[in-house]
This record gives C-alpha cells, sequence and structure tokens, in this order.
C-alpha cells in the first residue's frame, strides 16, 4: 500500500489487472484491521474500515457482491465491536460471520402471470361471477375485462376455461370465452337472438336471423357449424347430448334437433314447457301440460321419441317459469314451487306423487349443482343459497348469505360445473 498508481483502473478504457477480489486477500485486510482495534487503547488517528475500504477500492471498484458485503461487516466490527452470530443455543463457541449471501443463492424472478389474488377462507362450493369479478372455488379471484351483464355461465371441460352468456339487450345476446390461462376474454358471439351451452361446455346453439345455428367448441373457437332453419321466436333452449333442444314460440312446445344429422328438427311435443335437466340414463326432466288447465306435471322424457313422456308425475305444484335443475347424480330436483318457495323433488320414483320438500326461497335464475350434491342458486335480493337434501329432508329451512362485493341492483352468477365423467369412460 505505497503511493498511488499513476494510471488508475477507474480512469483507463480497460483494468490493467484482474477486478477478481481473492477471499484470502480480503480476510487479511479484515484481520489486521482487527488486529489494530486490539492493540489500540486510544482512540484510532484513522477509521479502520476506510482503510479497508481503500484497500478494496484499490484492488478494483468493480467488485462482486460478496466483496462489497464483506466490506460492509468490516464496518460494522469496527464501529460497534464484535458482531456475534452464535448458534441457537448461545454456548458462547466461536462466533459464526456469514458474509453475503448463502451458496446457491439467487433472486427469484418477479411473475409475469396474470394478477391473481385469494380471498378468505369462505368460499361457494362452485364458482362466483360478481359483476366482472370471477371469484373460483379454489380460492382465486379474477377481473374479466369487458366481460359484464352475465346471466349465465358455464365451466368447460379439462378445466380449459368458462363460457358466459349476457342477458338480452337491445343488440342481442354476447357470448364470451374465458381462458384458464389468465389471457383477456374474447367475444366468441354478438348479437345472437338467444344462446345455449351444452353441460359440458363443448357445444353451443344460438338464433342468428331465420337459422337456428350449432357449432363445436375447441380452444375458444367455434368449429363446425350446422345451421337449420326455424320459425319466428324459436330459440335453442339446451342440449340432450349432441341433440339441441328448441322452445317453439307461443307455447308450441320444444323439438329435438339432432344437429349431426343435419336437416330439420323433429316434430315438437306441444306438451313440453320447460327441461329442468338431464338424468345419467339420458332421460329428460321435464314440465308438462296436465289434463286440468292451469296445472304442470313433473314428467321424464325420452328425446330419442320426441320428448314422448316415459313417468309422469302430477301431484307437485310447480310454478310455470321453468327454473330449476337436476342433481349430477339425477337424484333430486330443484325447482321453483307455486307456494313462494323452492321444492326440492325426489326423482327416485317419479310417480304420480313423487316426494317434494320446502327447500327455502325461490330461485331467481339458474340453479347449479356440485358433483357432491350440494344445489347453488341466487335468490331475489342478490343472496347465495346454499340447498344440501340431507339437511332439507332433516327439517332445515336454506336461507341466503350475502355475497362479498355485490354492487346494489346486481346479482351474483352461480358458474355451473361439468358432469362428472362416469368411471371407465
Amino acid at each position: 500500500m505505497t503511493g498511488i498508481r499513476r494510471n488508475g483502473d477507474n480512469r483507463t478504457g480497460g483494468p490493467e489487472r484482474p477486478l477478481a477480489v481473492s477471499d484470502d486477500e480480503l480476510e487479511r485486510a479484515l484481520r489486521e484491521t482487527l488486529t489494530r482495534r486490539v492493540a489500540t487503547s486510544r482512540p484510532l488517528p484513522v477509521d479502520p474500515a476506510g482503510a479497508v475500504l481503500r484497500r478494496a477500492r484499490r484492488t478494483g471498484r468493480r467488485r462482486t457482491l460478496t466483496g462489497l458485503a464483506l466490506a460492509g461487516v468490516a464496518t460494522v466490527f469496527v464501529t460497534t465491536g464484535v458482531a456475534h452470530f452464535s448458534a441457537a443455543g448461545g454456548d458462547g463457541g466461536t462466533p459464526t460471520v456469514v458474509l453475503g449471501d448463502p451458496p446457491g443463492f439467487s433472486p427469484s424472478p418477479l411473475a409475469s402471470g396474470p394478477s391473481i389474488t385469494r380471498f378468505g377462507p369462505v368460499r361457494a362450493e362452485l364458482d362466483l361471477l360478481v359483476g366482472d369479478r370471477l371469484d373460483t372455488s379454489g380460492g382465486e379471484r379474477r377481473q374479466l375485462t369487458g366481460v359484464s351483464g352475465v346471466e349465465r355461465a358455464q365451466r368447460v371441460h379439462d378445466r380449459e376455461g368458462w363460457l358466459m352468456t349476457s342477458a338480452a339487450t337491445a343488440a342481442g345476446r354476447t357470448l364470451w370465452w374465458v381462458p384458464a390461462n389468465g389471457t383477456a376474454p374474447q367475444v366468441m358471439l354478438a348479437a345472437a337472438d338467444a344462446v345455449a351451452v351444452s353441460p359440458d361446455g363443448r357445444q353451443v346453439a344460438w338464433r342468428d336471423g331465420p337459422e337456428v345455428i350449432a357449432a363445436g367448441v375447441v380452444a375458444g373457437q367455434l368449429i363446425a357449424p350446422v345451421r337449420t332453419p326455424a320459425p319466428d321466436g324459436a330459440v335453442p333452449v339446451g342440449f340432450a347430448g349432441d341433440a339441441v333442444l328448441i322452445q317453439q314460440p307461443d307455447e308450441g312446445g320444444v323439438s329435438v334437433w339432432e344437429r349431426a344429422l343435419g336437416g330439420r328438427p323433429a316434430p315438437a311435443n306441444p306438451d313440453v314447457r320447460a327441461v329442468y335437466g338431464t338424468r345419467p340414463d339420458g332421460r329428460l326432466v321435464g314440465l308438462v301440460t296436465a289434463d286440468r288447465p292451469g296445472q304442470h306435471c313433473l314428467a321424464l322424457l325420452d328425446p330419442a321419441r320426441d320428448l314422448a313422456p316415459v313417468r309422469t308425475g302430477c301431484g307437485l305444484k310447480l310454478a310455470a317459469d321453468g327454473l330449476g335443475g337436476v342433481s349430477a347424480d339425477g337424484r333430486w330436483l330443484l325447482a321453483n314451487g307455486n307456494a313462494r318457495s323452492a321444492l326440492l323433488v325426489d326423482l327416485a320414483d317419479p310417480g304420480a306423487s313423487p316426494a317434494a320438500h320446502p327447500a327455502g326461497p325461490v330461485l331467481a335464475g339458474e340453479v347449479a349443482w356440485t358433483h357432491a350434491g350440494v344445489a347453488l342458486h341466487v335468490d331475489a335480493t342478490g343472496g347465495l343459497v346454499r340447498v344440501k337434501p340431507e339437511r332439507v329432508l332433516a327439517g332445515d329451512r336454506p336461507t341466503a348469505s350475502p355475497v362479498e362485493g355485490l354492487a346494489p341492483g346486481d346479482r351474483p352468477v352461480v358458474v355451473a360445473d361439468v358432469p362428472a365423467t362416469p368411471e371407465g369412460a
């Protein structure tokens, strides 16, 4: 450490010696500083930390991260005494000093994916759409830019995303595809008169002008569309396997369109007022007119025979609005009754008088069933209602729970899950 270099490393285009600093050289500097500190009984005329720093500067201003950390620790040593990192037991043994980052340490990269937050532990068994916010049953929360006024939402098979249908407006209905990877929602259909989505999200049918169109859905794209002319006012309302269910105008009933075969829909069954869902055996659960005016019956319908009733039970007082849904195992129907209450109907034996039980507030929209057999729906107040059949049979009456972040006048939308795949399928 004698003299100053005439050509400092920092004043030339390139350093005249290597910039790498060995651990031995830095350790010697630290030991020399500590030795002088111990041997001196009076205030030091110079700052030993400064000596360490000057030595480091002459070694090279551009140093590694470990060298900088060592210089910082040396400063702490000479200004505050000895920094003692002992074992957890504090046995007073030889101090261990950790300089710099642990071996193999590297900063974690910042996440570059979509912003997803998690909410509290209390959440619905199915996904919920609250305005433009999607709260998943797994605890994730996403803002859906450009999505608004959704009336129905459906999970897509293999957890590929969601299909969301808007309520009817002067401009028609909109169908959005929301990818599961967090990218922005995409408009699949716009200005459609009506939209129906299959339970697994693989098929979509819609009314466009004088035609009803059906197509497959693959990765947010509509493929292999098939068209058929339809009377004014006829709209697709659901699926029975690959067949499309078309509601005829003016209480003309429901017809079945085998879109894979092409051609026109089969003759409509004028007695069918609504279809609640499909049982695992392929038969549909529907609402049909009774012999007495103003009354309706519950029926199992055969889609292969123009929705001909297989069994009919007329001992129920079901509302004519057709709101309701069938459980994943086909055992239960939750639908609106005439007495300002939802009814839980046992479909195990839908004979002359199937068993029905009051099941809390009336449905204000679609009902969705979990694979575990719990029904979720929204009531007129915008509250979320959970209906568990075993609790209803025990005499409990479900009540509505408030939904977090719900704007005044809005209602959440329960997202329907895809049917469970049968074993061996």
